[in-house]
């Protein structure tokens, strides 16, 4: 039996989800970068599949860029820091792995129960669209869960990818320079991230954000 195309984006999407659940569990900085990129092929995927039929051209280029960008350029750049910092083991986290699952489980919870009126935009695609909201608040979790700033970045990425697959299976238009503009920002956002975890990595000999607690003017 053929899979519908609602079913190929469920699973496209449930595999992006299942990514930031074990970025969560994730114990090197090597395993982030690999599910970053994961769940990157993921979201352009769902671009992909969630694109009007006859793919223009204009939107072909940009998920070529964003393949690029985000596939490619992006854990080059972040494996490269890794490897030259020698920061092979992600930093703590405030919460143990039970309590991770369990707020996890909590948010997923509330993701599935409080926003169905959201899915009425995406007819067909609403167990989707839920879990793009989930994939966007267990994001927000790692963001402040992790004490290390690398493990933060990934966190905001995946955040990111979150917010790109809400939007296409909600079905909002985004114009080809809208695209650009925002591929242009991540771009510019990452080299900038990879520019700061190397000034903290060399100042404080670790990117654990706690060291920088005590800091005074």
């Amino acid at each position: 039996m053929t899979p519908t195309l609602s079913q190929i984006l469920f699973i496209t999407n449930t595999l992006s989800f299942a990514t930031i659940i074990f970025m969560h569990l994730a114990k090197k900085n090597s395993q982030l970068v690999s599910l970053y990129a994961g769940q990157s092929i993921l979201t352009v995927a769902l671009l992909y599949f969630s694109s009007p039929d006859g793919l223009p051209y204009y939107l072909a280029l940009t998920l070529l860029i964003t393949l690029i960008v985000k596939v490619l350029a992006a854990p080059y750049f972040f494996m490269k820091f890794i490897k030259k910092s020698q920061m092979k083991f992600a930093s703590n986290v405030y919460l143990n792995t039970p309590l991770t699952l369990m707020a996890i489980a909590a948010l997923i919870v509330i993701a599935f129960s409080q926003f169905k009126p959201l899915t009425a935009a995406a007819p067909g695609n609403e167990n989707s669209l839920l879990l793009s909201i989930a994939i966007i608040f267990i994001s927000f979790l790692l963001i402040i869960n992790r004490k290390g700033a690398l493990s933060q970045i990934f966190g905001v990425l995946s955040l990111e990818n979150g917010i790109v697959s809400f939007a296409a299976l909600a079905g909002l238009e985004e114009t080809f320079s809208l695209r650009i503009g925002i591929i242009f920002d991540i771009s510019v956002w990452i080299i900038i991230a990879t520019i700061f975890v190397s000034m903290i990595h060399k100042q404080f000999g670790s990117l654990d954000v706690t060291t920088m607690k005590h800091l005074k003017d």
